[in-house]
């Protein structure tokens, strides 16, 4: 590969269910890395395994990766010079490059029943279908010529072996794990191609198609470091070694706890999503949550994955997507596994959450509002913006609002035991009527203005400070707990602030 080559990178997804949180990563450091080097992504949909094939799965993937902002230059939906970009739909071309191996002697016919294939395991431990066992097969290469032709004509079905070659080393160069070298003896002979679908297995789909779509980096997860040498070999076959693509093999996601890659098991036991987006399996009928349904932020996501088997070289955490990349860097990358730490994943979304404009977080807060039978349209846009700034520096999540800005919208409909047992005595309510004729004499309710008039009003009265303005927080909010007091009661106004008060001195009943 010369430098001269524009960098393109793919990520190669199969449509089998809902793309997991490890996948979109790779997606994400496939996209860093082709924006710091001015070059291109490919989306390209790996729907070769018929029978694995789930209904709504691409189009998932789509719109997780348009939600996460990682933008594709080339796929099935933006199309491009290179397409198809569903394997599918390119089985004549997989058909032709499977008919050059065979004609190159670098391939062979194999017609093995699965019956066979478990007796020959059966018979031999640690089977393996290599150079050792192929000529005690049924194949074209253990077979007499007109017993593969009659074959072929009555429609038997077969599959195509790639020939390996034993006793040789094979290199493989990782960008990240550095040059990996493993003898071909210990590497099977494996099926490119089924004719039972009429379809390639991974192997040679995407050596082709890396090769006709000019991938110059192959950025993928770790689980897919055994097959490299293969691949390396393939290349070789096909007479591409010099323009074949670098392979970076990334560290796997792993468990928050124990040992193991992460799975859909851990978030189910521990309570956080590993897909992006809510996943409704067409089958089961199950729904499993996502990021965006839970209240994440895109952005937060993408900065909490991209810190996942990658550092910049420093402390920086909050980095927005151009910061990511520009400072993105492959020998930055961890060869050890990544645990996934959800609860910093947290941390993110809070971050993100406070950058936010208060307008655009009391946006999202609507839906919340309406979810709990509040109409957004009885409150100006104003007041919910404003509700919203005062209360979120407590929250992790859009939909925490409601816990800490519900009585904005609506009156206590209880009072805290704790709060009313502590301050609430049999002298309060005639306190509160007292409050009620210092508050309805204010010449202004802004914060500032109000507050030293009440307190000036308490301590002229000799009133316990803590007492009387725990009360009145206790008749507005229903707690002794929120933003500043006097914040609040200039939002809400007179006539609210003072209604909430009188109905508390109605309905509080001081502890026996």
């Amino acid at each position: 590969m010369t430098q001269q080559r524009k960098v393109r990178v793919r990520f190669a997804p199969s449509p089998t269910g809902p793309l997991h949180i490890g996948g979109v990563r790779t997606a994400l450091y496939n996209y860093l890395f082709a924006r710091q080097n001015g070059g291109d992504m490919v989306l390209r949909i790996e729907d070769t395994d018929s029978q694995r094939f789930v209904p709504g799965a691409e189009d998932y993937i789509n719109e997780a990766l348009a939600w996460l902002g990682i933008k594709i230059d080339e796929g099935v939906r933006e199309g491009g010079p290179h397409g198809p970009y569903r394997q599918s739909e390119r089985r004549d071309i997989y058909r032709d490059y499977t008919r050059r191996l065979l004609d190159a002697g670098r391939a062979y016919i194999a017609f093995d029943t699965p019956e066979e294939l478990e007796a020959a395991r059966a018979a031999t431990p640690n089977f393996q279908y290599d150079a050792s066992t192929r000529m005690g097969m049924r194949n074209s290469l253990a077979l007499p010529a007109d017993e593969v032709k009659r074959l072929l004509d009555e429609g038997a079905k077969y599959v195509v072996r790639f020939k390996v070659e034993p006793g040789r080393d094979v290199v493989v160069d990782d960008l990240i794990r550095g040059r990996v070298t493993i003898n071909s003896s210990v590497l099977d002979d494996k099926v490119l191609y089924k004719s039972a679908d009429d379809l390639p297995t991974y192997h040679l789909a995407n050596i082709v198609d890396d090769h006709l779509m000019e991938i110059t980096h192959v950025i993928r997860g770790e689980e897919w470091l055994p097959s490299a040498p293969l691949h390396v070999l393939l290349y070789e076959a096909f007479g591409w070694a010099d323009s074949a693509p670098q392979f970076v093999h990334l560290p796997l996601l792993l468990k928050p706890d124990g040992k193991g890659k992460l799975s859909k098991r851990d978030g189910d036991r521990l309570g956080f999503p590993v897909f992006p987006l809510e996943w409704h399996d067409p089958k089961s009928g199950a729904i499993s949550t996502g990021y965006r349904e839970s209240g994440y932020l895109p952005e937060a996501v993408v900065n909490f994955l991209a810190l996942l088997g990658w550092n910049p070289g420093d402390d920086s955490e909050i980095m927005d997507i151009d910061t990511l990349i520009s400072r993105f860097r492959l020998d930055h990358c961890s060869k050890s596994g990544a645990k996934f730490d959800f609860e910093k994943g947290k941390w993110f979304n809070h971050k993100y959450l406070q950058m936010l404009p208060d307008a655009e977080l009391a946006a999202l807060f609507r839906p919340v509002l309406e979810a709990h039978g509040v109409n957004p349209a009885d409150f100006s846009d104003e007041y919910i913006t404003r509700a919203v700034g005062m209360v979120k520096s407590r929250i992790n999540f859009v939909a925490d609002l409601w816990d800490h800005a519900a009585f904005f919208f609506r009156r206590p409909e209880s009072y805290d035991p704790k709060a009313v047992k502590k301050r609430w005595s049999a002298e309060m309510p005639a306190i509160m009527e007292e409050l009620i004729g210092v508050l309805g004499s204010l010449p202004s309710w802004e914060s500032a203005k109000a507050e030293p008039v009440v307190l000036d009003w308490i301590a002229s009265k000799g009133y316990h400070l803590g007492n009387v303005m725990n009360a009145f927080r206790l008749t507005v909010v229903g707690e002794c707990k929120g933003p500043h007091m006097f914040d609040i009661t200039e939002l809400m106004g007179p006539d609210e602030t003072i209604a909430r008060i009188r109905e508390g001195i109605a309905r509080i009943t001081p502890a026996e």
